[in-house]
């Protein structure tokens, strides 16, 4: 059977797949074929675990191939704290949120302040949830999981899918930070961006 994790990103994902990593009848993995296009995006082996909140714009596809066969994670995590843990990767030009911002809902990133961020995160937010919500509808294999009570949560999701292996090394890994954000680095890339874009547009708006 496979397993699928799908949430926002930004949720605990990568801690999850750590966890999983140490079961031993099931393969786990972040996000590994995210570069794929066509069928090669869906061609995980069997009994293998895959966390990608980029599944969340391809349910349709992923709804074809696996549809009920699969087991589903809703992993969830409070909608504001992942909002704002968006908000430090805003301006990285190959991050998920970037390209909601800009290709999605056609707000160029660098011309937003902070208000008008927080609430493109939020909105993503809403939006990936809500889209996960729909396809778990007709789903009979699935469990939601808070990522305040990721412990509890992980501890029913093994017994739901007969998973074997060391569970208190497993559940070790949620004590650990992953995938952690450096605010600052991308905290000064942005304003350094802020400040160019201005100088551009008192540039466009002198009459020479």
């Amino acid at each position: 059977m496979n397993v699928f994790v799908l949430c926002t990103g930004r949720s605990g994902s990568k801690g999850f797949i750590k966890a999983c990593q140490h079961i031993s009848n099931y393969t786990a993995a972040h996000e590994s074929l995210s570069d794929k296009c066509g069928k090669a995006r869906f061609k995980f082996p069997e009994n293998h675990i895959e966390a990608d909140n980029r599944l969340s714009w391809q349910l349709g596809q992923l709804d074809e191939i696996y549809g009920k066969q699969a087991f589903y994670i809703h992993l969830k995590r409070d909608a504001e704290a992942t909002a704002n843990s968006f908000m430090r990767r805003f301006l990285l030009p190959k991050s998920m949120i970037y390209a909601y911002a800009n290709g999605i809902k056609q707000l160029p990133p660098e011309q937003l302040n902070s208000n008008e961020r927080f609430e493109v995160c939020l909105d993503y937010v809403e939006t990936v949830n809500s889209n996960i919500e729909h396809f778990l509808k007709d789903k009979p294999h699935q469990v939601e999981i808070e990522l305040n009570e990721i412990k509890t949560g992980f501890k029913s999701f093994w017994e739901a899918i007969n998973a074997k292996g060391d569970l208190s090394l497993a559940l070790a890994e949620f004590d650990k930070k992953h995938n952690k954000s450096s605010s600052k680095k991308i905290y000064w890339q942005y304003s350094f961006k802020q400040l160019w874009l201005k100088f551009l547009m008192v540039l466009k708006s002198q009459k020479w």
